[in-house]
């Protein structure tokens, strides 16, 4: 297995461009996954810059709606014309806003996809030989809060709390990927059936808004429950986040960039 991350808020190369999204490329022994796809077409770029050819790909995984995770859809479906799209239907007819600073709408632009691409995943399901995606997470953990200012505007027009129905967590030979992990990371792993090696993407703890002892926390208990699974996090994990974190996990615990590239 092999995972190359093509586009997050930061980079470890200079010659590769960053942006307020997530997209990773997935290689096992069966299949060639992009998991997200950023907010634009900058993983196309810092593909092409480290000489990765996106043409092979067989399946495009999206975790949710929100445009820094599916925006760059429309770039990829002109540059592949054989993957697959796994999505939620929830994420598709969804109008996603958020409360940081101005409301402003976080609503992807949809390109057109033929039905003989498109898998609609409504339910947890295995959707080829060792691809399963994880659908409706259960919310029995807490969850971060941060989601307070994202919201979901209703047949009405009014905006109602986002419950993440339209978040997906996909698992494949040993790799649990998060997307933003809005549900929760306790709530995702809780979910996930299967052993579970590496955890990666996104936990969606932003700076200022766990405490410090809540940080500790779910560290300790991570540590506890999953002692021999690795977590890599970037994108809205914030620094101090990660840094209070990794003062419990230690080497668990790492961190990606675009350019990563783990085998």
């Amino acid at each position: 297995m092999k995972w190359t991350v093509l586009s997050d808020n930061r980079s470890c190369d200079s010659q590769l461009q960053t942006e307020h999204g997530l997209s990773i490329l997935l290689e096992t022994d069966r299949h060639r996954i992009l998991l997200d796809t950023g907010a634009s077409d900058v993983f196309i770029r810092n593909a092409e810059k480290l000489g990765i050819n996106l043409r092979s790909v067989d399946y495009v995984f999206i975790s949710h709606g929100h445009s820094d995770h599916a925006g760059g859809l429309q770039y990829f479906l002109g540059h592949n014309r054989q993957a697959k799209v796994i999505v939620s239907p929830d994420a598709m007819s969804g109008k996603f806003y958020s409360k940081r600073g101005n409301l402003h709408s976080i609503t992807t632009e949809w390109p057109e996809i033929d039905d003989d691409r498109l898998i609609m995943v409504s339910q947890t399901c295995e959707i080829d030989d060792g691809i399963h995606v994880i659908a409706h997470i259960p919310q029995n953990h807490p969850m971060p809060k941060g989601n307070q200012n994202l919201f979901v505007q209703d047949a009405n027009g009014e905006y109602v709390q986002d419950d993440f129905r339209h978040e997906l967590a996909l698992y494949t030979d040993g790799l649990l990927f998060t997307g933003c992990a809005h549900s929760g990371l306790e709530n995702i792993l809780a979910a996930c059936p299967y052993p579970v090696n590496f955890v990666v993407g996104g936990f969606h703890l932003l700076d200022g808004q766990e405490s410090e002892e809540e940080l500790q926390e779910l560290a300790e208990r991570l540590k506890e429950q999953y002692p021999t699974t690795r977590f890599y996090t970037s994108h809205c994990t914030g620094d101090n986040v990660h840094d209070v974190m990794k003062s419990v996990m230690g080497e668990q615990l790492q961190t990606f960039r675009s350019g990563t590239i783990i085998k």
